[in-house]
């Protein structure tokens, strides 16, 4: 078997494997294809997502679906005000050993796992918060000095609810930034209201079964990376991001009026690898303009600051990320 020949065969495996586990979390979840698609992307992406949405519209159901699919471990954390940092990665305790001398033994808090699904993130202080900012970025938590791995892989999946503000903390820009996506769970239609009913008010109950392990997420995540990106490509993924900042000269017209801060380098790289995933899943061997400008509004809607104007105006940003693709597509900007 060539290179070739070996290359096809990992992404045919990549794509199956894909689909499988998709078809595992449809079993349970109605509807939200963009969604589902976008939280796996980034799980395999080795990136975290914050999703965004009323209350009851599945979000929680979502992330335990997710872990019933996977060979993973599963922890949910209900994220309120008086939620500790200690609460969330854990503390040394103080135990008495038989000779009657005491010791300090790290006690793991419920971050110790594979799947963590933060519950009403911006419940919680800023204090808290900030205490997922080292296990996002390094999978690894420091007690007292001493540092801790997180079990791999390690993937966080934020909720917030955007309509009751009262008694909630923003998360702050660097917190956003490590959200590889923000994806907005939109109301179910009439017909998937109906389906969910089918699924919750009868006798039976469907669950996911696990279907792929913990090593299997990291292959993939390592087939994903080893797509080829042409120059030219990969320099319109860093155009997209330049043009959302408003001091420079590729940014669009909503940019340079409603827009405060651009996107940082990180909104490169994750743009970049999530396109990479989607070209697999289009069947093909290498990354397409269409692909970053596909994936630039899940990855880029968290990452602008609107300026006052656009804030008072009530500016949707992804509109301002569209305004940013098509700019980019015009005839001047090639």
């Amino acid at each position: 078997m060539d290179e070739a020949e070996e290359t096809k065969g990992h992404l045919d495996k990549f794509r199956r494997e894909f689909e499988t586990l998709r078809s595992e979390v449809a079993k349970v979840i109605v509807g939200q294809e963009e969604i589902v698609e976008g939280t796996l992307l980034a799980l395999i992406a080795g990136g975290h997502v914050l999703l965004e949405g009323v209350p009851g519209l599945g979000k929680t159901l979502l992330v335990r679906t997710l872990a019933d699919a996977l060979h993973l471990q599963f922890q949910r954390i209900q994220f309120t005000p008086d939620l500790m940092p200690a609460d969330l990665i854990g503390t040394n305790v103080v135990l008495e050993t038989p000779e009657g001398q005491r010791r300090f033994e790290f006690q793991k808090g419920p971050i110790f796992a594979n799947v963590l699904l933060a519950d009403e993130i911006n419940r919680a202080t800023p204090k808290t918060q900030s205490a997922l900012l080292e296990a996002m970025q390094e999978h690894s938590v420091t007690i007292a000095g001493q540092t801790y791995r997180l079990p791999e892989p390690f993937f966080v999946m934020a909720t917030q609810n955007p309509l009751e503000m009262e008694g909630t903390y923003p998360l702050p820009e660097a917190q956003l930034d490590r959200f590889l996506a923000k994806l907005i769970v939109e109301f179910p239609s009439a017909d998937e209201i109906e389906e969910i009913l089918d699924r919750t008010t009868e006798v039976t109950e469907t669950k996911a079964e696990a279907v792929l392990q913990g090593e299997e997420i990291l292959r993939m995540r390592h087939v994903s990376r080893e797509i080829p990106i042409a120059q030219e490509i990969r320099r319109h993924g860093v155009n997209i991001v330049l043009a959302t900042h408003p001091e420079h000269e590729l940014a669009s017209p909503l940019v340079k009026r409603f827009v405060r801060y651009g996107s940082s380098p990180r909104g490169a790289q994750s743009l970049i690898l999530s396109a990479k995933i989607r070209a697999i899943l289009d069947h093909r061997y290498h990354v397409a303009r269409e692909d970053l400008d596909e994936m630039a509004k899940p990855i880029l809607r968290h990452r602008l600051i609107l300026n006052f104007e656009g804030q008072a105006e009530s500016i949707n940003v992804d509109d301002v990320v569209e305004d940013v693709i098509q700019s980019l597509s015009a005839p001047a900007a090639v």
